[in-house]
């Protein structure tokens, strides 16, 4: 008795739950169309088609949804509420029959009302192509897909037991086919009274109304027998049915939101020419002041198109044109009323043509971009077509298998690659901005590859039908690739040296043109345009050049846009410049020139940041660091020789590199988050900024200032060079903190990119050759393996000494950082016999050594005022012993450092050699670091037995103070690993599906004791 109590009372709980829930899906839609409603009625307007195509789709999608739901769980109600009334599914029938009407009569029929009365446009669209191009139908769309994929993964075994049948269910299907004739209905009338696509939505609803029919009749076999899997199918099959149809009115409905869009692009278009054809200036005031009101609702439909199509180049088409429409309006009010006060004035006819053409352009671009249509006349170059990817391309090529090469497959394609890439390094040789070392030494790379790609076809001839390479062919590939990465290195060499020439100083040629467009000075302006179209023009070269070496294809697409508006802008302001040349005292003219001034500098902004991005900064502060110290040898050598003009131009250069500098850094930094490696980076730039700048901009104007008195005897020229030289040591110290956390890989990039950077003095006898580094890279292959153990050996003694200084803060405990100072310049040391690192000859090695010396005497110092301090003898003894190991090994290191390679005669053959003075320096080394390590233990010990005395005699504070290093800062939120994300999934144990009617008809409830 209590089983069949609680049964019937779990029956009536589900009942509800399941009404209740329908009931709330149908009153929040009621509710939505009732907001739609009043806000018709309250406004007498028209629901804005964007609100319309929305509700249409939600109207149409909550109905499908609906409907295949009630199916889906039509089996379990019919068994549940056999025992109730039926007011309720009454009640569900009425809200379906209002839910329709008020859908009908307050969307569809007022916004058709609209748009017959407006002015027909005419579509490029192919109302047969159902591709779904917008966001929002795509989104609609989902929930219906996901409810028929429900659908079909249906259960495959439901209960044998026997099922009850309801006859409720037949008023439900009456209500939704009523409510389905009712949108037929409805939808009729509206395709009879629409003015565009009228006969595209008479055939939606037809589609619509045959699927509709055909549910209809599978919903009623599923009625029957609800329990059976075929008809079940059947009615999964005739709901994708419907989903075509209605993806179809989906996309008419989105056609509607373009045709409001086209209609206000007719209406700009429409003030547009009124505005070109204006004859008075309160004519011209009024029609531009509806001008901006129509392009502001323009700007308002087409950026929410741009956010809603799908396609990533339609989106920056719709940008583009925004923006060109919101530059070139003001532009051409301007122009226009400086045409009316000067109507001969040719050069302003020019102007206004040409801003024309691009608004015109602009509206051409939102009418095809909205609509699906492509914009470029020309498809954009393919990554595969750049220098920098065709190098990445050929060095993948290459190596083969020797089994399957053929001479006739191989060696046509290989040769044809290598000489398109070595065609486009001959462009870039042959570049105006190209210097003439860059230039042989590109065009020395390029023989030297098709050299070795040649010797490369031979080895491979050789080893045809081998499974094996050989040691020969492995050798020949390892030297292809060499001399890929060297033409590479050239290319990049050449095109930094451009980008940090001529995006030094981007606006002179410009303000140059406007000073003399001022004073009315029309012989010069020619002149001086042909200057600034040619500074235009290399602009836009270096920017394509930088382009080709880039892999950033969003990068580069940015750049090439900032260039051609570059190149499209040049001519306006030459003819501005002409215009304010013939009317030098003409208000109007100058404010239009002022305003082509901005747009310029806009541009130039654009234009460099976007190459800055694509440009790798440690590239970027390799070269500029060799060119500022080229111009500093420059302002030395103008001072010595009383050249005014040449050291003001090179102080000038100097100014503006660093400036770059400071500016690129700064904006690299804003990507990491702040640290300690940030901080390090910008104490260094704003010294820069903040100190060295400002000195040497004083000292500068000091030097000038005593030439032009011709009193030199006086100018201290020794501040001059110092002044100069804290300049290139800062640029240097930005450098090197930038390139803090990079990889070894990458250091050693850098390094290659400065080797031919090195700026001899003009004093001195200038010979070719190689840098003691790169010698050390010819030594033979059993050397370098010696050294190389030698090497590992003294990355063991390393890591001690980094385990040892790593758990200490060095803020005020000089003794970790003078080790760490040792630490790296012996590391560098190392690298250097292995031909890599910052140290390029032997001299420099030697320095090195030196400062290592330097560093120890200190160590020295501050370690033995802790030993006479340390009242244990043993400690202070042990301590003092290390200090002289110190000591002597910093002067062993001296001694070994002069390493060089020699070179030996060997049974006729000449053969490099190294190894005694390299093992010697590396031992010595290692040595001293091994000292410098029990050196910091030491004096750690020692302090801690320091007694602090209370007395005038007494040792008051400490000589360093040994603060253990605290924790690095960690995330609140543990933040997911990438190899984490990317980490296999693995397969769970498999879950019971039971279908519904199998779980209701197998309950039993709680037994009852």
């Amino acid at each position: 008795m209590h089983t069949k109590v609680m049964f019937k009372s779990l029956h009536e709980a589900i009942c509800h739950y399941f009404i209740a829930n329908l009931k709330n899906i149908i009153s929040s839609l009621i509710l939505q169309f009732d907001v739609a409603l009043h806000w018709h009625v309250a406004l007498r307007a028209p629901i804005p088609p964007s609100c319309l195509s929305h509700c249409v789709l939600s109207v149409i999608l909550k109905y499908t949804r609906v409907l295949v739901r009630l199916f889906a769980y039509r089996c379990i109600i019919s068994q549940i509420v056999s025992h109730n009334s039926g007011t309720e599914f009454l009640n569900t029938r009425n809200c379906l029959d209002n839910w329709f009407s008020i859908c009908i009569w307050a969307i569809l029929c007022p916004a058709v009302g609209s748009m017959s009365a407006e002015t027909p446009i005419t579509l490029n669209i192919d109302p047969q192509d159902l591709q779904v191009q917008t966001f929002t139908v795509e989104k609609l769309l989902e929930p219906l897909i996901i409810q028929v994929t429900t659908l079909v993964n249906c259960p495959q075994n439901p209960s044998n037991r026997k099922k009850g049948r309801s006859k409720r269910a037949r008023v439900l299907l009456a209500s939704v086919e009523e409510a389905t004739w009712n949108l037929l209905d409805k939808g009729e009338k509206i395709a009879q009274e629409a003015t565009v696509l009228k006969e595209e939505l008479t055939a939606a609803l037809e589609g619509v109304r045959k699927e509709s029919e055909a549910l209809k009749e599978s919903a009623e076999r599923f009625a029957d027998d609800p329990c059976y899997l075929p008809k079940r199918e059947a009615v999964v099959q005739a709901a994708r049915a419907l989903l075509a149809a209605v993806t179809r009115l989906l996309i008419l409905a989105d056609m509607i939101d373009v045709v409001c869009l086209l209609q206000h692009v007719s209406a700009f278009q429409r003030t547009f020419e009124s505005l070109k054809n204006v004859s008075d200036k309160s004519d011209l005031q009024k029609t531009y002041q509806k001008l901006g009101k129509e392009l502001e609702n323009l700007d308002y439909l087409a950026f929410k198109r741009q956010q809603d199509l799908k396609s990533p180049n339609q989106r920056d088409e719709i940008a583009g044109a925004r923006a060109s429409l919101k530059e070139n309006s003001p532009l051409l009010h301007s122009i226009c009323s400086a045409c009316l006060e000067h109507s001969d004035v040719a050069s302003l006819k020019a102007s206004k043509d040409t801003v024309c053409e691009e608004i015109q352009n602009a509206l051409n671009v939102i009418s095809n971009a909205s609509q699906g249509i492509q914009n470029m006349l020309v498809p954009p170059e393919p990554q595969a077509a750049t220098l920098g990817s065709a190098l990445d391309e050929l060095e993948n090529l290459i190596v083969l298998d020797p089994l399957t090469v053929t001479e006739e497959e191989i060696r046509p394609s290989l040769e044809k690659r290598l000489e398109a890439i070595i065609s486009g390094a001959a462009l870039l040789a042959d570049s105006s901005c190209t210097r003439d070392f860059h230039r042989e030494r590109i065009i020395a790379e390029c023989n030297a590859i098709r050299q070795a790609l040649q010797d490369l076809l031979s080895e491979y001839m050789n080893n045809t039908g081998k499974k094996e390479r050989s040691n020969t062919l492995n050798i020949a590939i390892d030297n292809m690739c060499k001399k890929t990465r060297d033409l590479r290195r050239q290319l990049r060499k050449a095109i930094i040296d451009h980008v940090s020439d001529s995006f030094l100083d981007t606006t002179v040629p410009l303000l140059v043109l406007i000073e003399a467009a001022k004073n009315g000075r029309e012989k010069e302006i020619k002149e001086y345009a042909a200057i600034f179209r040619e500074h235009t023009s290399r602009l836009v070269e270096v920017a394509n050049l930088a382009c080709s070496m880039s892999a950033n294809e969003d990068g580069i697409k940015i750049v090439k846009i900032a260039a051609n508006h570059l190149e499209t802008l040049c001519p306006q302001i030459i003819n501005a410049a002409l215009a304010l040349a013939a009317r030098p005292k003409s208000q109007v003219v100058k404010k239009t020139m002022e305003m082509y001034k901005r747009t310029w500098e806009n541009h130039i902004h654009v234009l460099t940041e976007a190459v800055d991005d694509i440009t790798s900064i440690d590239d970027f502060l390799a070269v500029s660091e060799s060119h500022i110290l080229e111009d500093v040898n420059k302002c030395i050598v103008a001072l010595r020789d009383l050249d005014a003009d040449n050291l003001d131009r090179a102080a000038g250069a100097i100014r503006g590199r660093a400036a770059r500098v400071a500016h690129i850094v700064t904006g690299e930094m804003d990507s990491y988050e702040p640290g300690a490696y940030t901080e390090g980076v910008m104490r260094n730039v704003n010294f820069l900024t903040s100190t060295a700048i400002p000195e040497f901009v004083t000292q500068v104007n000091v030097a000038l200032e005593a030439l032009s008195k011709n009193s030199l005897d006086v100018f201290d020229d020794n501040q001059f060079v110092d002044t100069s030289k804290k300049i290139y040591d800062t640029i240097h110290d930005i450098r090197c903190s930038v390139m803090m956390i990079r990889t070894p890989e990458e250091l050693e990039e850098v390094s290659d990119l400065e080797e031919d950077h090195e700026v001899r003095s003009h004093t001195s006898v200038q010979t070719e050759g190689k840098t003691d580094r790169a010698k050390m890279t010819q030594l033979p292959e059993a050397e370098k393996e010696k050294i190389a153990e030698q090497v590992a050996d003294f990355k063991k003694v390393k890591s001690k000494l980094d385990a040892e200084i790593e758990i200490w803060d060095d803020t005020s405990n000089d003794i970790i950082v003078l080790a760490k100072k040792m630490c790296m310049i012996m590391m560098e040391m190392t690298d250097f016999t292995r031909g890599k690192g910052p140290l390029k000859h032997t001299t420099e090695v030697i320095y090195a050594a030196k400062l290592i010396s330097e560093s120890g005497s200190r160590m020295d110092v501050l370690a033995r005022q802790i030993a006479n301090q340390c009242p244990d003898p043993s400690c202070k003894q042990d301590l003092l012993a290390y200090l002289e190991q110190i000591k002597f090994y910093s002067h062993q290191l001296k001694i070994c450092s002069q390493v060089k390679a020699e070179i030996q005669n060997l049974g006729g053959e000449l053969i490099m050699s190294a190894l005694d003075s390299v093992t010697s320096l590396i031992q010595a080394a290692k040595n001293l670091m091994n000292a410098v390590v029990q050196t910091v233990k030491m004096s750690y010990i020692a302090s801690t037995k320091i007694i602090r005395i209370q007395s005038p005699a007494g040792p008051r504070h400490p000589v360093v103070m040994w603060r253990m290093k605290a924790p690095a800062k960690k995330p609140l939120i543990k933040r997911e690993k990438p190899e984490e994300s990317c980490a296999a999934v693995r397969r769970g144990s498999a879950k019971k599906k039971i279908h519904p009617v199998q779980v209701m008809s197998e309950f039993r409830g709680r037994h009852v004791y």
